[in-house]
Parts: C-alpha cells; sequence; structure tokens
C-alpha cells in the first residue's frame, strides 16, 4: 500500500503549495464595478439629501433667534415681523410624547407575543396581518379615524386637542415600533434564551433582562424613526388639534399648535416674512428629531450590555 505524499495538495492549495489561488484578473475587474456602482449609488441617494438640508439651513437661519423661540404668533399677522413657534414647540413636544408613551408598550408587547408567545399560531398571523395594513394606510385615514370615533361618536374634545392628534400620531407609530422590534428580537441568539433557561429563570425574566437590554439599541432605533415619521405629520394633526396661534399647555383641553401647521399656515401666505418663519420653524423640526435621535444614541450605548459578559 503506498503512502500519501505529505506534499501532495490539498484542498484550497494550489499545485505549488501556495494557500489559496490567485484571483483572477476578470474577477478583480467584476468585484471593482459592482463597488463602484455601489458608491455611485450612494452618491445619487445623498446628493438629495443634502440638498434639502442646504436648502433648509440656508433660508431658515433668518429667523432663527431667541424671538422665535420666545414668542407666539397670537396676534401677529402675516405682514408683520416677529412673532415666533413656541406654541407650536410646546404643542408638538407633548403630543410627541403622550403618542410614545401610548404606542411604544403596546408595539413592544404586540412584538415580544409575535416573537417569543405566539410564533406561528393564528392569533400572530393575523396580527402580523394588521400589522401590515396599518403600515401603509394613509396618515390623514388616522385623523379621520380619531375625528370620527373620539370626536365625534365619543364626543370627547370636539372642538379639537393635542391628545386627540397624539392618538392618530401613535396609531401611525404603532406598526413602525412593532417592525423594528420584531426584527431586533429575532437577531437575538437563541444560545441566550437557552442559557437563560437552562438557569431556571422564568421565560419572562428572560425577555426582560436577557432579551429586550439586547436588542435595546435596535428597538430605540425603531422607536426614533417612528418618532421622526410622525413629528413631520400634518393632515392628521389638521383633522384633531385645529388651529391656533395661542400658546396652549393643556394637550387635553382646547386646540393646540404644532411644528406641521405652523409651517402649513405660514407658507398659505405669500409675504416674505411669514416664509421666513416657516423656513425655521422646518429648519427647528429637523434639529428636534436630530437631538431627539442623539438621546436615543447616548441612552442606547448607556444601557448596552457590556461586551465580554
Amino acid at each position: 500500500m503506498t503512502a500519501v505524499s505529505k506534499s501532495a495538495p490539498g484542498p484550497g492549495r494550489s499545485a505549488k503549495g501556495s494557500s489559496l489561488a490567485p484571483v483572477s484578473s476578470s474577477r478583480k475587474i467584476k468585484d471593482r464595478l459592482v463597488q463602484g456602482l455601489v458608491y455611485a449609488a450612494f452618491a445619487l441617494a445623498i446628493i438629495p439629501l443634502l440638498s434639502v438640508l442646504w436648502t433648509v439651513i440656508t433660508n431658515g437661519l433668518a429667523r432663527l433667534d431667541a424671538d422665535f423661540f420666545a414668542f407666539s404668533m397670537n396676534g401677529v399677522t402675516a405682514r408683520d415681523g416677529g412673532g415666533g413657534a413656541y406654541h407650536a414647540i410646546i404643542g408638538t413636544l407633548e403630543q410627541v410624547a403622550i403618542a410614545t408613551v401610548i404606542s411604544v408598550p403596546v408595539a413592544v408587547l404586540t412584538a415580544v407575543y409575535l416573537i417569543e408567545y405566539g410564533a406561528g399560531s393564528r392569533l400572530a398571523k393575523a396580527i402580523s396581518f394588521f400589522v401590515d395594513v396599518m403600515t401603509g394606510i394613509p396618515s390623514i385615514v388616522a385623523g379621520l379615524f380619531v375625528l370620527a370615533m373620539w370626536m365625534l361618536t365619543l364626543q370627547i374634545a370636539p372642538e379639537g386637542s393635542g391628545f386627540a392628534g397624539a392618538l392618530a400620531l401613535s396609531i401611525l407609530m404603532m406598526p413602525t415600533v412593532v417592525r423594528a422590534t420584531e426584527e431586533m428580537l429575532k437577531l437575538v441568539p437563541g444560545d441566550l434564551r437557552e442559557a437563560s433557561y437552562a438557569l431556571g429563570v422564568p421565560r419572562w425574566r428572560t425577555i426582560c433582562f436577557v432579551v429586550l437590554p439586547t436588542a435595546l439599541t435596535g428597538i430605540l432605533t425603531g422607536i426614533m424613526l417612528a418618532v421622526a415619521r410622525v413629528m413631520g405629520e400634518t393632515a392628521p394633526l389638521l383633522l384633531t388639534i385645529f388651529f391656533t396661534k395661542a400658546i396652549n399647555f393643556n394637550p387635553f383641553d382646547g386646540p393646540q399648535g404644532s411644528l406641521p401647521t405652523f409651517i402649513w399656515d405660514q407658507v398659505s401666505n405669500p409675504q416674505q416674512t411669514s416664509l421666513d418663519r416657516a423656513w425655521t420653524g422646518a429648519l427647528v423640526l429637523i434639529l428636534l428629531i436630530m437631538l431627539l435621535n442623539l438621546g436615543a444614541r447616548l441612552v442606547a450605548r448607556r444601557f448596552k450590555p457590556a461586551a465580554g459578559r
């Protein structure tokens, strides 16, 4: 029986003993071509974004002063200078905060059920179907639903309120948060769950202290995407909070302002002073979204599980 020579080329080795076969020139060309197409696609995608940011910043700086954050539009006409969006900023922050408090717990618990408890069941399939349907509904439909059910049928604040607008925004937030949380929970390794169960930890504690903290960064990203989407919605707010130029700190009583409706009102006036206020309102809206995203990143980094444990 002849012994096998140790110098014989094995799998992945060439006859000359090299560890890998040389890459052909055609494969290098294809790799470079695809890489160039990816860079070109990225450049095409970033150009409109930079253009929008540049336009908003250059036009919005005209009225970005202390008065814009300290005064409302109460008693200020379209031709008058001055005025500000204090009432609109307060309204937007309150409405988005209420919508987040309503939608995030419901959406996260729904995603937990879909992944951890009801995977493959009929109820889970039905919930996933309705979440997909809610993802595609126009924003004005959410406003019409709250207007018809909450304000007209139940006669709760029929004159409009910030809370009614928050209800409409929460309807738009829920499907986005559900889908983002669902995808993040799928990425949590099953070994973590099995290790926790092996130590005798109940499922609910495993979910609360192992699964959710591991997926926290992705969940917060999904929440911020939902917040960024609803913070600029105008149609549902026009049907629920109505419109006011005065300051209203109570979201449960009377019409309330918001940045989207403030921008809409200012753009409808052809005066340059109104257009300047509209651009500044859009810039403030972008800055608020950026600050919220930054805050979410810091929170996620603070509570991120330590590596290597």
